[in-house]
């Protein structure tokens, strides 16, 4: 990425809705040496994964970056599209990853693997898979972990209960079908973890290590699984 070596060389993101064992998830990742796997964002990785994907599927700026590459005509400044033909998207969108990186996961010293969780995925379900795929893109050995669980369990669970239980089942359905098509387009970049599988019996958690090619340590896992998690009080 821009030839900062001090920035990890491998990320993974935890992908997921609201109330489904993330934050153990992340817990769990973070017991990793070299591991640091921050917390949601907001979805700000969304707007720069849109922002990235107009450029990128802009016919009008591609027409002009190949007449500038094909004969070397440049817009001038009376053009409505004038320096188009300056604007490349792949390194827009490293840059744009870049700076995510820099100013917002912030990787603290001795980082091998960097990332992060966000639950807000189902509220852009159009722009999903230009947000994976801008990840994808633009960060190096990026791995996508989908986490889902029970939604009966779910709606019962933090503020999902102020809403209705019938939109929220919908919601986690759309959410569950859109990682579900994804990972079967792109398996090797992709895992899908069940809440309720793991809890019950953290053997399951033996091929999530396996597909972030990382020892599986029992005790560790055993440590964390017995952790409670205050975060839905506590606000952290």
């Amino acid at each position: 990425m821009s030839g900062v070596q001090s920035l990890p060389g491998a990320y993974t993101c935890i992908v997921t809705y609201g109330r489904s064992g993330s934050t153990l998830l992340q817990n769990l990742l973070n017991s990793i040496p070299g591991y640091q796997i921050r917390g949601e964002n907001n979805n700000a990785v969304m707007h720069l994964a849109r922002s990235w994907n107009a450029v990128s599927k802009s016919e009008d700026m591609k027409f002009w970056r190949d007449k500038w590459r094909d004969n070397q005509i440049p817009t001038d400044p009376t053009h409505p599209w004038f320096g188009a033909e300056n604007v490349y998207p792949a390194e827009y969108g490293r840059d744009l990853a870049e700076t995510f990186v820099r100013s917002v996961l912030k990787p603290g010293p001795g980082t091998r693997v960097a990332g992060f969780k966000e639950i807000r995925f189902h509220d852009y379900p159009g722009y999903f898979w230009v947000y994976l795929n801008f990840l994808y893109e633009n960060l190096p050995n990026v791995r996508f972990i989908f986490n889902t669980r029970n939604h009966d369990s779910v709606a019962r669970s933090g503020w999902w209960v102020n809403q209705d239980a019938k939109i929220v089942k919908r919601t986690l359905q759309k959410a569950d079908q859109m990682f579900m098509g994804y990972l079967r387009n792109f398996p090797d970049r992709c895992y899908r973890l069940h809440y309720d599988d793991y809890v019950s019996n953290p053997a399951h958690l033996r091929e999530l290590f396996e597909f972030i090619d990382e020892p599986f340590n029992t005790d560790m896992v055993e440590r964390v699984m017995a952790t409670r998690l205050n975060h839905l009080h506590n606000r952290v």
